[in-house]
């Protein structure tokens, strides 16, 4: 570690969040938890010598990491990422389909344009949909300016091929420091998601002007079956089981909100899918769970809970 320094302020982080008194929302129903499940779509927009990149996509990969030279294209891997496309996006939508279940696309932009007929799936839903870039790319690698660019570009790509612009934002892991102060100068976005500190959302007085987040996890997240040594979709139902019932416990005093999210090349396999499904029929089972979109819960937030004036 550097040497100790003195306390500034402010300081650029927040520590305390809600504390020990959190708001209150009611969610429909007087649901204890709201259950929001996230379809990451990113197949076709990672890495990829055929893009121009320096090097195929590394990350997220049935291996640990890619066995080809920086440079030359990786077909396993890019096969890999076709499956999330071919295979997993309509195993996937199909489970949900069934069960009449609501979710949210974290759509990058260059991928839904690569594949017609799944944008149309899409187009013809009712998922909301939250933008995850341009590409499935860094953010906080670009200039204010390359960022800016990409966030037109990417709201103008989506609104052709879905029909509608989104309003949301989360960027690949995590943003730059600048990136909420151009979604805000954008205009258009209700929320993003570029945080994994809370089991709520909150507002952000940082900017020019109150701007509402609505928290992701990376924990009751599918990449743990790559990463995290969940192997099989059992180990995922009990987990994921696990989480709701103690957030189902809390929220009878205290509401909560849990995220669960989804990769088409890694969830959509079958074995996995299955703990998905398993699930998915006990979330739904549970009179205590509000399954809902992410949409859905940015606006009620902004509805019980509106930002409070600046000076």
């Amino acid at each position: 570690m550097g040497k100790p320094t003195t306390l500034q302020a402010p300081y650029p982080r927040d520590f305390r969040g809600y504390g020990a008194n959190p708001p209150q929302p009611k969610w429909p129903g007087d649901a204890a938890v709201a259950l929001n499940f996230v379809m990451n779509y990113e197949e076709g927009s990672e890495y990829s010598i055929v893009d121009g990149d320096e090097h195929s996509e590394r990350a997220l990969l049935e291996v640990a990491t890619s066995r080809v030279a920086k440079g030359d294209r990786d077909l396993a891997a890019e096969s890999m990422y076709e499956y999330g496309v071919r295979v997993g996006f309509w195993r996937l939508k199909r489970l949900f389909e069934e069960r009449n279940l609501p979710l949210t696309i974290f759509a990058c932009a260059r991928a839904i344009e690569r594949n017609p007929e799944a944008a149309e799936a899409i187009r013809n839903s009712n998922w909301d949909i939250c933008c995850h870039g341009l590409r499935w790319s860094e953010q906080f690698v670009l200039t204010e300016e390359q960022q800016r660019k990409e966030i037109a570009e990417a709201v103008a790509s989506l609104q052709r091929t879905l029909g509608r612009r989104p309003l949301g934002w989360y960027c690949r892991y995590a943003p730059a420091l600048f990136t909420r102060s151009l979604l805000i100068e954008e205009g258009g976005f209700l929320y993003d998601s570029d945080a994994y500190n809370d089991d709520l959302p909150y507002w952000d007085y940082s900017g020019t002007r109150p701007h509402l987040v609505v928290p992701y996890s990376l924990t009751t997240n599918d990449t743990k079956m790559l990463r995290g040594g969940i192997v099989t979709g059992e180990q995922f139902f009990t987990f994921l089981r696990d989480s709701l019932d103690m957030l189902r416990e809390e929220g009878k005093q205290q509401p909560r909100l849990m995220n669960v999210g989804m990769h088409l090349r890694i969830l959509g396999h079958p074995g996995r899918a299955a703990g998905l499904a398993r699930f998915l029929d006990y979330a739904a089972d549970q009179k205590d769970v509000y399954i809902c979109r992410r949409e859905d819960i940015a606006r009620q937030w902004v509805e019980q809970f509106p930002a409070k004036a600046q000076n």
